[in-house]
């Protein structure tokens, strides 16, 4: 099945989490992918995570959880861009590329003549994005950045935690690096848009990709409050943004997240509890009293009624009166939700130099696509795997050259 982004090629000269996100989706999406990492050291994001993958026949992966979820359907070399031969490699690759992303402090490339304004003299249809926490002009745009100081910065922390005057209160990170990760998204939707410009166009262009931008913007609806009343809405716990009840609620046996936060919906949780009086009750007459003012008092009161169900006994009941739940889920038992298993959301993926043989990584949120879904064709690769290959097919670089150039420590 042809992919969406056949013929384009990937120059990722980026590293860690967010932008290595973005050139993964368009990987994803049938982009050849060229991965440009530091000679001996590599991604600094290898290193990061709890866990790696083990490799066979003494062979040293070095690729961690935040590797390997970045990574795959691309192709490693080693190239050290500081060094004059380096940049010609860089060059050469830039000159037939589609697209190049980076992303190093403001200016960093600029002193090696690979910004973008050097590389689009060689290459004027090359679209170029430079991914960095603050973006590249203001006050900290020479600020380093990573997720968790944005979820502080941009709002997240605000509106995230265990609600005023309840015991643990205050902001909290949320557990993933959700900016990071919305950020490649972000990336990678830009650089789609840019193509099409050029396919109607000619022209390449400059993208200007800023976590910072991003965080705001995750904020979404409740920021959106704030601007429309100029009052911040107050961090809710679990309870839901659009009104209550909406909240983590008990079983015998587990937890199930409910959303009932119409009237209709509390109107038959009502009845289904036996408890009719409440929908009138003036406690919880409305949405905003049962979301907010009234809400730790309903839920106390609906927890009563849903210990005395089990997990699968409760959803049975709500399902059937057509109220809104899921049963809460540790990660391991997220593998065994029979939806999550018929969307085959766990791509098991050959991998050469695994112990295993393979490795197990997400599927794409992309992947059921009808003409061009999203598909992992490559697992992480090898520090420098794919170095002779690709600079092989570039004119100069014969296997003597090559050779020269690891002498050097220039790959």
């Amino acid at each position: 099945m042809p992919s969406a982004l056949d013929g384009i090629r990937v120059i990722d000269m980026s590293r860690v989490f967010a932008a290595p996100v973005g050139a993964q989706i368009l990987g994803d999406l049938g982009a050849d992918v060229i991965k440009v990492e530091r000679p001996g050291v590599g991604d600094d994001g290898r290193g990061y995570g709890t866990a790696w993958i083990k490799g066979k026949d003494g062979i040293e992966t070095r690729q961690s959880s935040f590797f390997t979820v970045s990574n795959r359907n691309k192709r490693s070399i080693t190239v050290n861009h500081a060094k004059p031969e380096g940049q010609d490699i860089i060059r050469a690759l830039a000159a037939d590329a589609d697209v190049l992303i980076e992303n190093f402090k403001v200016g960093d490339l600029k002193r090696y003549g690979l910004d973008y304004e050097s590389l689009k003299a060689i290459n004027p249809r090359l679209i170029y994005c430079s991914v960095t926490g603050f973006g590249q002009t203001g006050p900290m745009a020479s600020l380093p950045g990573y997720d968790g100081l944005f979820q502080a910065t941009g709002g997240m922390m605000a509106v995230t935690g265990i609600p005023d005057g309840k015991p643990g209160a205050g902001p909290l990170k949320a557990g993933p690096s959700l900016v990071d990760f919305v950020t490649g998204h972000n990336t990678a939707l830009a650089i789609i848009a840019a193509l099409l410009h050029r396919h109607a166009t000619g022209e390449g262009q400059y993208i200007d990709i800023a976590l910072l931008d991003t965080s705001v913007a995750m904020v979404s609806h409740i920021m959106q409050d704030y601007l429309i009343s100029g009052f911040p809405p107050p961090r809710l716990g679990n309870g839901g943004n659009g009104g209550g009840p909406a909240d983590l609620i008990e079983a015998s046996d587990g937890i199930v997240y409910i959303t009932a936060g119409t009237d209709e919906h509390y109107r038959r949780l009502t009845v289904l509890m036996d408890q009719p009086e409440l929908f009138t009750d003036p406690r919880f007459d409305s949405n905003f009293k049962r979301g907010r003012t009234g809400q730790a008092e309903l839920i106390g009161i609906i927890n009563a009624w849903s210990r005395q169900l089990s997990v699968a006994e409760l959803l049975a009941k709500l399902d059937e009166v057509g109220i809104p739940a899921a049963k809460y889920n540790e990660l391991p038992e997220v593998w065994e939700e029979p939806q999550v298993v018929h969307r085959g959301l766990r791509a098991t993926t050959p991998h050469p130099h695994a112990e295993a043989g393979s490795v197990d990584l997400i599927a794409s949120p992309l992947a059921q696509m009808s003409a061009s879904p999203a598909t992992i064709r490559m697992p992480p690769p090898l520090l420098g795997e794919h170095t002779d290959k690709v600079l092989g097919a570039l004119p100069g670089y014969d296997d003597a050259r090559i050779a020269e150039l690891r002498a050097a420590g220039i790959i």
